[in-house]
């Protein structure tokens, strides 16, 4: 696909498999994304991101991958 893509995936996989330890020591915008991948809103909320302040933080290049990871990972089980 693309780097972004690619990484996202990556983070997600990590978080998925290694729960929140793995997840804890994202960035924080890597924590955003893939606590959509996950649909993990307690996760967002831990890091004091609402929805929509989550949205923004990731912009619209993410925001437009974040289904197509949610669904190959999804596909992986």
């Amino acid at each position: 696909m693309n780097d972004r893509y690619d990484h996202l995936l990556r983070k997600s996989r990590d978080a998925k498999h290694g729960g929140h330890d793995a997840w804890a020591v994202q960035s924080t915008g890597e924590k955003v994304a893939v606590a959509f991948v996950l649909n993990r809103a307690d996760w967002l909320a831990e890091i004091d991101y609402t929805i929509p302040e989550a949205i923004e933080r990731s912009g619209p290049e993410w925001l437009a991958i974040i289904p197509q990871v949610a669904r190959q990972l999804a596909e992986e089980e």
